[in-house]
């Protein structure tokens, strides 16, 4: 983990972060996660229809992933002296790689701008890469946004 106090952030612009411990994807999270969202497509919830799929079993869903991206990135930067942390939104997101019920994934990352915001804040732009065990391609590549008050 990354310790930065809330005054040094704009001196670790370009500063990687992680990687982060690996996170288990068992197919009883993305069941759970099915359940929190209605989203019950089969390649994502029916091991046996999904190993004739284009995947060879079921795969998480990309917003699940993108999901675990806040835990990961709690354990990633720790600003001790900022009181509110908020998620902001993303600039960009992509999926490259599915991710595989049963693997495990992790962030890496950089800080890519920290910007002054109205109310004594600082808006932080991350460059996020969420990766997959043994996989060649990231599961997920985003840009989200943090704005950290005092």
């Amino acid at each position: 983990m990354t310790v930065i106090t809330f005054d040094d952030l704009p001196d670790h612009v370009g500063t990687g972060l992680g990687p982060t411990e690996w996170i288990e994807i068992p197919q009883d999270r993305i069941d759970r996660f099915a359940d929190a969202t209605g989203d019950h497509q089969w390649i994502h919830v029916d091991p046996e229809r999904a190993k004739d799929g284009p995947f060879g079993g079921t795969i998480a869903h990309g917003y699940l992933t993108l999901s675990l991206l806040i835990p990961l990135w709690t354990e990633a930067l720790d600003v001790p002296d900022a009181t509110t942390k908020v998620n902001y939104g993303l600039n960009k997101v992509r999926f490259p790689a599915p991710v595989p019920a049963g693997s495990a994934i992790r962030l890496t990352g950089s800080l890519a701008k920290v910007e002054e915001v109205a109310g004594g804040g600082l808006q932080l732009t991350v460059d996020a890469v969420i990766e997959i065990r043994g996989a060649g391609k990231p599961a997920c590549v985003a840009q989200p946004v943090f704005r950290f008050y005092r």
